[in-house]
């Protein structure tokens, strides 16, 4: 382990941190030596990843698995962490879902979903922290938004515009926290290999799908480094980077007709609604 990585011991609340990204998290905030507190709707892979956290890195480690959908157990969540004497020094909201799709094909529920984790789950936790912070220390707090944020697009139109919504808000409330000693970064990652989906899909995209994935531990580390630095914007990867540049030269109608073609392509190859997308 990094020696420099230890200098400053912080207390760490990572939603969602029982899936691929949010492990990830959990894993590089431990190897540091902070402390942390996990939440996830999944209350045995949470355990196990905290069992194992504790064994490997020596942290404290405590688990709260609940439904951040859900107002009443958010704030159970942070009763919990009042209990047990936790103030934080961030904040990594990584919880969030997607049900990929044509829109008119996917249920009320599921576009409700989408909505109510992805945007209110993150703003409620992003507002409450600032009750729950370490008064000596700054604040940092980390949104999982997408590369997705920068586009329109078919198939994943409701994702892809909560993510826009968290893009614009995590870029506006860095602004408001200044004075506050807090700072905000929005990560922007394309795709990562975090479930067998994911992959699924990463394959099926052939080249372009293999240039533009980042490695889920490489994202935590270079995430946490901005974070600690104050920076407001992280999109991991060049090419990535190059690509958001250049999606914004085009109209974004056309944006959003290359990649509802570039998505029929796709789901073709996997076997999804070949038909229609």
């Amino acid at each position: 382990m990094n020696t420099t990585k230890n200098a400053n011991k912080m207390t760490v609340l990572v939603t969602g941190a029982a899936g691929g990204l949010g492990k990830a998290f959990a894993v590089e905030c431990a190897s540091r030596g902070w402390d942390l507190f996990l939440n996830d709707c999944q209350r045995v892979p949470l355990e196990t990843l905290a069992a194992a956290l504790r064994r490997a890195y020596g942290v404290q480690v405590v688990t709260h698995a609940c439904d951040l959908t859900d107002a009443a157990e958010r704030e159970g969540l942070f009763e919990h962490a009042r209990a047990e004497g936790w103030c934080f020094s961030m904040l990594i909201n990584v919880a969030g879902v997607d049900f990929e799709g044509l829109f008119f094909d996917q249920s009320a529920k599921q576009i409700q979903t989408i909505v109510r984790l992805n945007v209110e789950g993150t703003l409620a936790m992003t507002h409450a922290i600032l009750d729950h912070r370490k008064s000596d220390e700054t604040l940092r707090i980390i949104n999982v938004a997408s590369l997705a944020a920068f586009y329109p697009m078919p198939v994943k139109a409701t994702y892809a515009a909560s993510k826009r919504f968290l893009l614009d808000f995590s870029l506006a409330l860095c602004e408001e926290v200044r004075s506050l000693d807090a700072t905000i970064t929005v990560l922007c990652p394309a795709g990562m290999p975090t479930n067998i989906e994911n992959v699924q899909a990463i394959e099926a995209q052939g080249l372009v799908g293999q240039l533009t994935t980042r490695d889920v531990g490489r994202v935590a580390d270079q995430t946490l480094n901005a974070a600690l630095a104050g920076k407001g914007l992280v999109i991991p990867g060049a090419i990535n980077r190059v690509v958001r540049s250049l999606g914004g030269l085009v109209p974004a109608p056309w944006v959003a007709g290359l990649i509802h073609q570039r998505w029929s392509s796709v789901r073709q190859k996997r076997g999804l609604d070949g038909a229609k997308a």
